[in-house]
């Protein structure tokens, strides 16, 4: 499989590099999420500059549009000013390499949420990773919705309410925070680009900072407070104590975001969309457990991750007025 995949993929690489010699050295496929394959590899030739690279591609066979738009969300949020990888080259045409894919950079640093939140080398980053997902994220929400065709309009309260049904478990703490937040919904604004998952986990990070924003598979359009509240839900400061992804404050965060964006946030609303947050983890828990207690995916993390719902329970007593 490989060795066709190269093949094709010099191909492709040179045609749209126009560089006839181009090489590609050290192809290797990366352990790397389930549902896609990723491939890191080198490129080099007499016109085309030697680089690394990563290739990112649908299962062979999948027939969905997914990866157009998140192509086409790296390319508008890498002009938007968000640190994202360079894109060469894209397609949903399995004719190219047999599926769906992306070729782009590769971005060194860290993605290991505990190594960002402990390891000596981004100590001196750490005060101001906040300020700077503040930055992006306001970026991010300054995406033209037309750049990215697709993009579809989310009630996610009334979405995760029926997950929580579709369950058919009684968690009343769950349903008093759904009352809370029917009763409290903030007033309804212009919907922008929302990343959709913008956490500790999906940024790279190196000693000077957010180098890149990963996983823009659940990207949609709303309000763009989703994003920072979910930022702010404790599962995603992995056991440290500051607020936004266990490495700075909500201030820093808000600030940073509205110089950015020229725009005041409602902090209320804020506070709305952190329990919201909260709640959907919750129930992402629940499914998760779900998935093993049901058969259909033995695993021991899936199993661990059901006792979080607790954990989720106790916070969102915490959270509510």
């Amino acid at each position: 499989m490989s060795s066709t995949l190269e093949s094709r993929l010099r191909d492709l690489l040179a045609s749209r590099l126009a560089d006839p010699t181009l090489r590609i050295e050290d192809l290797k496929r990366v352990p790397a999420g389930a549902s896609r394959h990723t491939w890191s590899l080198t490129i080099d030739g007499d016109r085309a500059t030697r680089r690394d690279l990563i290739l990112r591609m649908d299962a062979p066979g999948s027939m969905s549009d997914a990866m157009d738009r998140e192509t086409a969300l790296m390319v508008a949020a890498r002009a938007a000013g968000v640190p994202s990888p360079e894109v060469l080259t894209g397609s949903i045409d399995g004719a190219d390499l047999g599926a769906a894919y992306v070729v782009m950079s590769l971005v060194e640093g860290e993605t290991i949420p505990r190594r960002i939140l402990r390891d000596p080398a981004y100590a001196e980053v750490r005060p101001v990773l906040a300020a700077q997902c503040g930055r992006a994220l306001a970026r991010i929400h300054s995406i033209d919705p037309s750049a990215v065709p697709g993009l579809e309009v989310s009630d996610e309260l009334a979405a995760w309410r029926d997950v929580l049904d579709e369950h058919g478990q009684p968690h009343p703490a769950f349903e008093l925070a759904i009352r809370w937040l029917e009763e409290h919904r903030p007033e309804p604004v212009t919907p922008r680009v929302v990343h959709g998952d913008f956490r500790n986990g999906n940024l790279i990070v190196g000693p000077d900072g957010i180098r890149a924003v990963l996983d823009w598979e659940l990207a949609h359009l709303g309000d763009p407070l989703e994003d920072l509240g979910w930022l702010c839900v404790r599962a995603w400061r992995f056991g440290a104590e500051p607020v936004v992804g266990g490495f700075g404050t909500v201030d820093d965060l808000v600030a940073a975001y509205e110089a950015e964006r020229g725009t005041t946030v409602d902090r209320e609303a804020l506070h709305w969309w952190q329990v919201l947050g909260t709640l959907k983890w919750g129930i992402i828990c629940i499914h998760q457990a779900d998935r093993h207690r049901s058969g259909q995916t033995r695993s021991v993390e899936l199993a661990t991750i059901g006792r979080r719902v607790a954990e989720n329970e106790w916070e969102l007593l915490q959270l509510l007025p």
